[in-house]
């Protein structure tokens, strides 16, 4: 490719990076209704701001888990603005996009490092994840930081650049318990990749150990505030992500309206037999989850994986094994560094949950960088070729092409499901934008304006989202079983209730009357409808969504 060309790509690139920025700006430019968002991330910060503190919140599960960007998410909060923390979320992005750049300008050509950043960043799951309130974004920005300084530790053995790996692995902990297994993989590459660098360094196996030995210490000591805090309140310092400390907790799904939660609970079954059982995939289909991730993904789908790659994140890597031992031995080691890498981060969420790519996400700039390196290795392929040579350049632009087009017909289908213009030309107001996608808003919004400031809410197959409730709330589906198996009748079940300081009831009727009347004992789905029938009035409703009182 001529200079002329490599500089027309470059500027190209730049103008569409500037142009993907201001696009998910516009997308991320609504009110938050996704899922995570209305149940944890600014839900559990409000409550904070409300109570002046962090606090225990023991029936939020989530409230649990460690928060160093839902904190951040609390100072637009305070300032009335739940709109600003998507872009709080999204700098992340942005910043693991210079990453990815930085890395790859001083092993490929300016236009393709450009190339890699924009590639990373136009990929739908970081896209969908940019335009929403979650934390994963944090999660890639500092487990990515980690593994290039692990990187940069091994090429100029200044033992600083270990400590910032570990204190971004730490970063990384406290961000997402999915951290966890970022802090397993980097402590045992790094005396395996102290050993094997190409630069032979000498060490003995105590000073090599010693070295994971601090990449950990470093990690934990950033992590543990939230360990701490854990500890005080429940002894388990990675509650609830263990039991104890060894055990891993049962998955368990709640009931509610999402997709995401198809039964109540699977709490006997390994992630491989829920599949089975809830999807009635086949061997076949369950061990290829690894590979079928990259070609099936779909948003809020489960069974496909709750969001979607780019395929050819898995296919440029691949060129980079052919002719794999005529490369530079630094290169060849980074290549194997990424690709073990994510290998095994892949494989161990593969085994250890029912898979999301989310959940994966941090093997996300790996892959774009072994991408682009692959990109660069065909393109010198077809350079060394004499018949290919006069079509190089556009051989190469082709190639880019590809590689972006499944990216940009996401980005397109996004203007569609979200709507952006309609809210930010005010044709479409906040409530009634809310209330779209999340019908329930109504009833929530009934019960701000006309509940009384000391009323408290029982949620049921609301799917906790309570960001949006002025009123306390309690997510006591579980509670409410319990206390069905001691109650002999709606009396003393509606006496517990009042006990528990629960003056109203917001449900999905649909949901609970099928949960009452279908999946209870006989004896506890007469309690319960009792309980709604001669108990509570209805105060208000919407679509499926009920708001009942309490009888004094």
């Amino acid at each position: 490719m001529n200079l002329q060309a490599e500089r027309l790509i470059r500027k190209t690139l730049a103008v569409l990076i500037i142009a993907l920025i201001g696009v998910i700006v516009v997308l991320s430019w609504v009110p938050p209704v996704s899922r995570d968002a209305l149940t944890h991330h600014l839900f559990v910060p409000k409550l904070y701001l409300k109570h002046g503190g962090i606090h225990e919140i023991p029936d939020i599960p989530f409230s649990y888990y460690p928060m160093n960007l839902d904190l951040l998410y609390m100072i637009p909060l305070y300032f009335g603005n739940d709109i600003l923390p998507k872009l709080i979320h999204f700098s992340f992005a942005l910043m693991t996009a210079w990453l990815v750049f930085s890395y790859l300008k001083k092993r490929v050509k300016f236009h393709q490092a450009l190339l890699g950043a924009f590639f990373f960043l136009s990929i739908p799951i970081i896209v969908k994840l940019s335009i929403t309130v979650y934390v994963d974004l944090g999660l890639i920005f500092f487990t990515t930081a980690s593994l290039l300084l692990v990187l940069k530790w091994l090429e100029t053995s200044k033992t600083r650049y270990l400590v910032f790996s570990g204190m971004m692995c730490g970063l990384s902990l406290g961000t997402k318990y999915n951290g966890l297994i970022s802090l397993l993989l980097i402590t045992f590459f790094i005396p395996v990749a102290y050993i094997r660098y190409p630069r032979k360094i000498p060490a003995s196996q105590v000073k090599v150990l010693g070295y994971s030995g601090l990449f950990l210490l470093v990690s934990l000591i950033l992590f543990s505030p939230w360990m701490i805090r854990n500890y005080i309140l429940t002894q388990n310092p990675v509650y609830p992500l263990f039991d104890h400390w060894f055990h891993p907790t049962a998955p368990a799904f709640s009931h509610s309206d999402d997709s995401t939660q198809e039964t109540e609970s699977i709490n006997v079954l390994e992630p491989f037999a829920l599949r089975k059982v809830v999807y009635n995939e086949n061997w076949w289909q369950l061990i290829t989850i690894p590979v079928r991730i990259f070609f099936e993904g779909k948003d809020d789908k489960p069974k496909y994986f709750d969001g979607k790659l780019n395929p050819f994140l898995l296919i440029f890597p691949l060129f980079l094994f052919i002719g794999f031992k005529n490369q530079d031995p630094p290169i060849q080691f980074e290549i194997k560094f990424f690709a073990v890498f994510s290998i095994l981060l892949l494989l161990l969420v593969f085994f250890q949950s029912d898979m999301r790519i989310r959940y994966a996400g941090s093997i996300i700039p790996p892959m774009v960088m072994l991408s682009i390196l692959g990109l660069k290795h065909i393109e010198d392929i077809l350079g060394r070729k004499a018949n290919l040579r006069s079509f190089h350049s556009f051989l190469s632009l082709i190639l880019m092409t590809v590689l972006l087009i499944p990216n940009a017909l996401y980005l397109k289908e996004q203007f569609h499901i979200v709507d952006p213009f309609s809210y930010i030309s005010g044709k479409v107001g906040r409530d009634d934008y809310i209330e779209k996608y999340r019908p329930e808003y109504r009833v929530i919004r009934y019960a701000n304006q006309h509940l009384p400031k000391e009323s408290r809410i029982l949620f049921l197959f609301i799917g906790n989202r309570g960001y949006y409730s002025d009123r306390d709330v309690f997510f006591g589906y579980e509670w409410l079983k319990q206390e069905l198996k001691k109650k002999a009748s709606a009396d003393s079940l509606s006496d517990a209730v009042k006990r528990k300081g629960i003056t109203h009831l917001l449900i999905r009727a649909d949901l609970f009357l099928g949960w009452a009347m279908e999946e209870l004992p006989p004896n506890q789905g007469t309690i319960i409808m009792d309980l709604l029938n001669n108990h509570t009035y209805l105060l208000f409703a919407f679509s499926d969504y009920w708001l009942c009182e309490i009888r004094p």
